[in-house]
């Protein structure tokens, strides 16, 4: 190991950070990794180009690392969505960056640093790729208990908003045998929940065992003695088959808890989106799933102002929502990205109703959630500990993801350890959090 220290970070969704979390297992065995970026002589912001607040993020956040270079940093580097989707422009635009990678570059990463360290002379590695995967072990950033698993990567779906195709490539299946390595590895290191995700992860092994397989895996991965909970996020409605379906109805292990991004409800917004369900499977897929499993937890996410979205397409999307009642619910407003076909649609809808239409659908789930947690004060959860703060302690149940559905706050009398389990009775219900108190064996 160098004298050289490495801080990394990162930007955007959980797949992102499994290729942070990738990254630094490879930059450890080279350099020191530290979290303070005024001590790293190597600072890495893996960034997210999404959507246009994500870009925005991601600049300003080189800029704000890009003022290290007056302290300690030797090397700035910028690798990941933002990097593959504009190349060496990024450094014509912020010439503080060093050296570029996209997300297909990273095993040559340690070899890059070293020569640049050497000549000073900045590159751009972001040769596209339709093949690779970036796998291997990895420096978890979440908590020791908790680890994201991505299944597949890329998508080829072609959604006319979305950019992620061009930067990702086309969607392609991690090799079964090697998602259950990995999860076993995870598991022997304190991992009790496993979360997986890709663009789509109920299109799991079409691509290479000619049929969905996600059922199939996550029964496998429950078999490994000490993951207790395998949660699936990014359900695409038209993939979701009655074999995952009654997996989680019968597997104790995998939880309750699916997320089904819809983006929207009006067949003639959907047909605009290139989506591939229309409005009658959507409703039917949810009330499969609801009969099938009663206590099931929904989550879904919608784009408001697409173009083309008239005021008559937005009701029709509100009332939806009031009627299906989903336990959990992002919206967020439509980004004009360039190189999608969205992008070059007529009947582009002002920022001013985007935002207005965005409050309005937050507003009535702001309802519908506090109705639903209301109905669980009385129920006992098996709660996840995450922490102490401010003399509460607070986890998460089976209905919860880390960073995005809130948390189980609780008073108890005794020393927990975070990454144990206890039973906790619902006694407050707050808009998105719950209160509860320890259940002792005479619940």
């Amino acid at each position: 190991m160098t004298e050289y220290k490495v801080g990394l970070v990162s930007l955007g969704c959980d797949k992102n950070r499994i290729d942070s979390e990738i990254m630094l297992k490879k930059l450890s065995s080279k350099y020191e990794i530290v979290n303070d970026p005024k001590l790293a002589d190597i600072i890495i912001v893996n960034t997210c180009g999404f959507i246009e607040e994500a870009k925005q993020e991601a600049i300003n956040t080189i800029l704000e690392m890009s003022k290290y270079k007056d302290c300690n940093c030797k090397v700035l580097v910028a690798t990941g969505c933002l990097t593959q989707r504009y190349g060496k422009d990024l450094i014509d635009l912020i010439p503080e960056i060093d050296l570029i990678f996209g997300v297909n570059n990273y095993d040559n990463l340690i070899e890059s640093i070293d020569e640049f360290l050497r000549n000073k002379e900045k590159h751009c590695y972001c040769e596209y790729s339709n093949s690779i995967i970036n796998e291997g072990e990895r420096v978890l950033t979440t908590p020791k208990h908790t680890a994201y698993l991505r299944i597949a990567e890329g998508c080829s779906n072609y959604c006319s908003y979305c950019i992620i195709p061009y930067i990702r490539g086309n969607y392609r299946s991690r090799n079964m045998d090697n998602i259950l390595k990995e999860a076993e590895r995870l598991s022997q290191s304190g991992v009790r929940e496993l979360i997986l995700v890709a663009q789509d992860t109920t299109k799991y092994g079409v691509d290479i065992y000619g049929e969905n397989k996600i059922h199939e895996l996550v029964n496998k991965i429950s078999k490994i003695e000490n993951i207790k909970w395998i949660k699936i996020l990014y359900c695409y409605p038209e993939q979701i088959k009655i074999d995952l379906i009654k997996e989680m109805a019968n597997n104790a292990k995998v939880c309750n808890y699916l997320d089904i991004p819809l983006q929207h409800i009006s067949n003639n917004v959907l047909k605009n989106m290139k989506r591939r369900t229309r409005k009658e499977e959507i409703i039917n897929t949810i009330q499969l799933i609801r009969n099938e499993i009663p206590n099931i937890v929904l989550r879904t996410s919608i784009i408001v102002g697409f173009p083309g979205e008239t005021q008559e397409d937005f009701i029709e999307l509100k009332e939806f929502i009031k009627d299906t009642k989903f336990d959990k619910l992002g919206v967020f407003k439509y980004s004009k990205e360039e190189g999608t076909l969205a992008s070059k649609m007529d009947n582009q809808v002002d920022d001013i109703i985007k935002e207005a239409r965005l409050e309005e659908l937050m507003t009535e789930q702001q309802k519908i959630s506090q109705s639903i947690n209301k109905g669980k004060i009385g129920r006992t959860y098996e709660v996840l500990i995450e922490g102490f703060k401010d003399g509460y302690w607070y986890g998460r149940n089976y209905e919860m993801i880390p960073e995005i559905d809130g948390l189980i706050w609780f008073k108890c009398d005794r020393i927990l350890k975070v990454g144990e389990f206890i039973n906790i009775k619902i006694i407050e219900a707050l808009e998105y959090d719950l209160i509860g108190v320890v259940c002792h064996e005479s619940c």
